[in-house]
């Protein structure tokens, strides 16, 4: 089983390893499982999840696969690279959620991005469970050295407080 490389994926030790890109409304907050108006996560372990406001909210990190112990042949072999999102909406207010991810050289120029469209959850429509957004990069070429994981969102009501998308559970894998 490949490790996670991100740090942090869930929220246990708050904000800590994030660079916050985006901070809007009232800002990053983390909660405890399920929160008011959510659903338990029904993952061992993960007891706490990321949540946004009203408006943008994005955290990024940057993952140096050399610190992490990669070498530049493994790297260079093109290894499959996954990485795994889980989201969930408020069962009382409508949300946005968006996900980047970027195999990324040694200048930290893109290699190949996976970016889905914005997903909306209309409580209305949507039973606002958790649901998972996993993609895997493979023959991308030779030269990846970093990897960039960003994720966020807002609420659609502009409700002040924490009303937006819920995020938890993150990874990053590098199989070698």
């Amino acid at each position: 089983m490949a490790r996670n490389l991100l740090k942090n994926p869930s929220g246990e030790e708050e904000l800590d390893f994030w660079e916050l890109t985006e901070n809007g409304g009232s800002q990053w907050k983390v909660e405890d499982m399920p929160g008011d108006c959510g659903y338990d996560f029904n993952i061992d372990g993960v007891a706490k999840y990321f949540a946004t406001s009203f408006e943008l909210c994005l955290k990024r990190q940057v993952i140096d696969l050399l610190a992490e112990g990669y070498s530049t042949e493994q790297l260079n072999a093109e290894p499959v690279v996954t990485v795994q999102d889980w989201y969930c909406g408020r069962t009382d207010c409508g949300c946005t959620y968006q996900m980047t991810a970027c195999l990324l050289d040694d200048n930290q120029e893109v290699i190949q991005e996976f970016k889905p469209d914005p997903v909306t959850l209309d409580p209305d429509s949507d039973d606002c469970s958790w649901k998972q957004v996993s993609h895997s990069f493979s023959d991308y070429g030779p030269g990846l050295c970093f990897i960039s994981f960003e994720h966020g969102g807002q609420d659609t009501n502009f409700w002040d407080g924490w009303f937006g998308v819920r995020v938890t559970g993150s990874s990053v894998t590098v199989e070698v």
